[in-house]
């Protein structure tokens, strides 16, 4: 298992959507992405930081169902 990259918001939220996430609403630093998946809605908040805290970007991975290395295919 690779580790988690430490990247700047803006290049995890191109990646989440290149993922079929799209951009909801930027309140503030903070960024709301969602994704529908069969009937449910999954939400993700993304911190406008540079760089996201590598630990803040493993919750993020695991809210969006991803792993790092499905995740870095998509950066």
């Amino acid at each position: 298992m690779s580790k988690v990259p430490s990247l700047p918001y803006d290049k995890i939220v191109s990646a989440l959507k290149r993922d079929g996430w799209t951009v909801v609403r930027q309140r503030g630093s903070h960024i709301r992405l969602q994704k529908r998946i069969g009937d449910e809605v999954l939400k993700l908040t993304i911190p406008a930081h540079r760089p996201v805290k590598r630990s803040t970007l493993a919750h993020i991975l695991k809210q969006a169902r991803l792993d790092v290395e499905a995740f870095e295919r998509l950066v």
